[in-house]
């Protein structure tokens, strides 16, 4: 089946968009906005299409990467996209044309991170496992989705490469495991009985401590920066700059909101939370070291879910974890957290790399392992 790939407008872009989301039948991240392409200050972006007999029948958002000095020459990036039929059984006809615009574009390297899930797991599968395996990966799951080995096959067929090794399960730029909640067809009070006892425990002993949880404007930024700065400092991150939070709040619009948590009449905690569609994402997260106990994060969270819930969402999406069920490693706090709000861990194909031009694609391998 002929299709070819051409730059498209921002507007036929989020009009595909809107279609897709409109029909209810797929999640579409937030990555692939053409809002997104703004965000990225250092990337070029670009918004394309997939044709066929005219009519639009994909999108992407590609980020340029350009090399230092050189920038006819850059990595091209498609995170958690594109935006095509995955269960088409014929890859080809969407990748290769993609791969064609991207290198005559002076791309040496293409990145894709298909939204293709591989594996589910509930969370009281994970708990049974906790010591007993040291990974996510060594447990039976609940469910597996036939058609990521063909995706995967596929991609290999093509020529796309992957990273073998993703250690903690951070090996990706974007998370290949993620945790989220299901909302579709539950209620509040659903959701909240599906939290285990500590989380419940944390909710009311927030609200009784006097945790008031309130939508923030884009004055609220510098604060939640300041608290975020504490929280980088005390987990060991590196945090972004102010400007890139205000940048993601000028050019989302109302797909995202802060979530702000007050405690005696000071900012205890806040949250952002991007919504596109029937999916939410808990995007960034910042708290006090001096109000953790009254639990702010925890009401937070609740506030998020609720309002995914009314905004009749179908997944609440708590973002990355890693695939440690080893309670010493120190990333398994993150595990259990989340895993306290009682939905499922989920594994994608994760990201693929198809190397157009092999000497360029070493030279910025090269210079990013010396960054």
């Amino acid at each position: 089946m002929s299709r070819e790939v051409r730059r498209i407008s921002v507007e036929q872009h989020s009009g595909f968009l809107d279609g897709v989301i409109a029909s209810d039948s797929t999640s579409v991240s937030f990555l692939q906005l053409p809002e997104w392409g703004n965000v990225k200050v250092g990337w070029r972006p670009e918004s394309v299409g997939w044709f066929q007999d005219s009519t639009l029948v994909g999108v992407a958002l590609v980020l340029y990467r350009p090399i230092p000095k050189l920038p006819q020459r850059s990595l091209a990036y498609v995170p958690e996209g594109p935006v095509i039929d995955w269960e088409s059984g014929d890859l080809s006809s969407w990748l290769s044309p993609l791969v064609s615009h991207v290198k005559g574009r002076g791309a040496f390297q293409l990145k894709i991170g298909p939204p293709v899930p591989i594996r589910q797991w509930d969370a009281h599968t994970i708990k049974a496992a906790i010591d007993a395996k040291p990974v996510l990966g060594e447990v039976n799951p609940d469910r597996k989705f036939a058609h990521a080995e063909q995706v995967i096959e596929s991609l290999r067929s093509m020529g796309f490469v992957q990273e073998e090794n993703v250690g903690s399960g951070f090996g990706d730029v974007q998370p290949r495991y993620i945790f989220q909640v299901p909302l579709a067809g539950r209620t509040e009070e659903d959701v909240f009985a599906g939290f285990n006892q500590l989380w419940r425990r944390n909710v009311r002993k927030a609200e009784k401590s006097g945790v008031e949880v309130s939508l923030g404007t884009r004055e609220d930024l510098p604060s939640f920066y300041e608290i975020y700065v504490e929280t980088a400092e005390r987990d060991g991150f590196t945090p972004r700059g102010l400007v890139y939070f205000e940048r993601m709040w000028d050019e989302l619009g109302d797909h995202l909101s802060l979530h702000v948590a007050r405690y005696s009449g000071h900012i205890a905690a806040a949250t952002i939370m991007i919504t596109v569609g029937g999916h939410a994402w808990y995007s960034y997260g910042a708290s006090t070291t001096a109000d953790r106990d009254v639990r702010p994060s925890n009401a937070l969270q609740w506030s998020m879910i609720k309002s995914a819930i009314f905004s009749g969402c179908r997944i609440y999406d708590l973002r990355g974890i890693s695939r440690t069920l080893d309670r010493s490693d120190h990333l398994f706090g993150l595990v259990s957290f989340k895993l306290g709000s009682g939905g499922f861990a989920q594994e994608y194909v994760g990201e693929w790399d198809c190397v157009i031009r092999k000497s360029w694609a070493r030279a910025f391998s090269i210079y990013q392992r010396r960054g």
